[in-house]
């Protein structure tokens, strides 16, 4: 039986630019590319025409495969002799899974790799000109899920994450984000602490909606967001409009978006 190998390979927050010169080589050179839902098509178009494609890719309450599905997909292809490539969105050690694929493999002892990637936050807050860290603002961050496991509620020690020296940043939280603001106020941090969404953060498309943690459910209810979204909380949000003077913000409903 021959056995290949496995790339697990961060594919960045969209922008093509932002994969890395091992990521470009991997892709090119690929005979199957496995990918998520978040790989944009810039990236897919680094794709060779004569690679197989096989899309994986989850959504709220929609997936594509079960993650054990996709688990065993990649045992199955591992075992054919061929080069694979898994691409996913950020970094694969990030809310990526990549760590529950990797351990399955080293179960079955189909050799791979690691391949980080510029992970959301880092990425989309430069798009955004929201650092993740910056002197008197914010001596800490905290990458936090935004979604509970399996659709259940949020597993989160809100209490820690009340401070006012930390940036927080939700992965895929936009359907909580109320929840998210509820209860932060109630553990203690002030609803005029600054807040943004960012939404398909690096790519042409990026939009921001910035805010205070109290307001920001409202704004982007009134929108229509593209996705993917990234909510960011903490004092550097208020460096956004000096740090990136021509970031787009998203219009309300029914209306053109137009640039702040």
């Amino acid at each position: 039986m021959a056995v290949g190998r496995i790339y697990l390979v961060g594919a960045g927050p969209g922008d093509p630019d932002l994969l890395t010169v091992k990521a470009v080589r991997l892709i090119e050179r690929a005979d199957v590319v496995v990918y998520d839902r978040l790989v944009s098509p810039g990236i897919l178009a680094l794709v060779p025409a004569t690679a197989e494609r096989v899309f994986v890719g989850k959504a709220p309450k929609q997936h594509t495969l079960p993650q054990d599905e996709i688990n065993a997909l990649l045992v199955r292809l591992g075992r054919t002799g061929r080069t694979i490539v898994r691409l996913k969105g950020g970094d694969p050690y990030v809310f990526g899974r990549g760590s529950e694929e990797a351990l399955v493999l080293a179960e079955a002892g189909i050799p791979f790799d690691i391949v980080p990637g510029v992970t959301a936050a880092t990425g989309c807050g430069a798009a955004a000109g929201i650092p993740m860290t910056h002197r008197g603002l914010a001596t800490s961050v905290r990458f936090v899920t935004g979604h509970g496991r399996e659709d259940r509620d949020l597993e989160v020690d809100w209490a820690s994450l009340a401070d006012l020296n930390t940036t927080l940043v939700f992965y895929m939280g936009l359907m909580n984000v109320a929840e998210i603001r509820r209860q932060l106020i109630a553990a203690g941090l002030p609803a005029a602490t600054p807040a943004a969404v960012v939404c398909a953060g690096t790519t042409a498309e990026q939009v921001v909606c910035l805010g205070t943690l109290d307001d920001l459910p409202e704004r982007t209810a009134r929108t229509d967001l593209p996705s993917p979204c990234l909510i960011i909380i903490g004092r550097v949000v208020s460096l956004a409009r000096q740090l990136a003077p021509n970031l787009r913000e998203p219009a309300p409903l029914g209306r053109e978006t137009v640039d702040a």
